[in-house]
């Protein structure tokens, strides 16, 4: 039996809703692992990968805060020419007391653009710092924004 047009597209729609509506109540869907427990989502790091033409930096700026104080740690990574501002993010982001240096990494990568290239990347892992209250991260954003616009 074959469908029309709309019926496909009405059908596609109704799967599609009902997978937003299991992915909002946290219910497996398709090829999630079904074993994973809220404790092991938690103690997973959130990860940043950051891109200097993708995004502004106020807005990796924003993330890391957010993800900070959902989770006590964020790991920034970036390659190549963004590594500046991963740097930059950090450094901010430990001058307004929000973050701690827990670790860097630095190591070389290759890159398949026709003939293989070693690319830099840099990853930085940052904890929560202990003194960060709500005010002390909407402080730190509204300084972040207004160095970005300077800038």
């Amino acid at each position: 039996m074959e469908l029309s047009m709309v019926e496909a597209i009405a059908e596609v729609t109704k799967s599609m809703e009902e997978v937003k509506i299991k992915d909002e109540l946290g219910v497996p869907v398709g090829g999630e692992d079904k074993n994973t427990t809220s404790t092991e989502s938690q103690k997973k790091k959130k990860r940043i990968k950051v891109s200097n033409t993708k995004k502004p930096l106020v807005f990796y700026l924003k993330l890391a805060q957010k993800y900070m104080t959902q989770h006590n740690d964020v790991q920034l990574s970036a390659l190549g020419m963004a590594i500046p501002t991963v740097v930059l993010i950090s450094e901010i982001l430990k001058h307004n007391e929000v973050a701690i240096e827990k670790n860097i990494m630095t190591s070389t990568v290759g890159s398949n653009e026709g003939q293989v290239v070693q690319k830099a990347k840099i990853e930085i892992l940052l904890g929560k710092a202990e003194n960060v209250t709500q005010t002390t991260v909407a402080a730190a954003s509204k300084k972040g924004a207004d160095n970005d616009n300077k800038a």
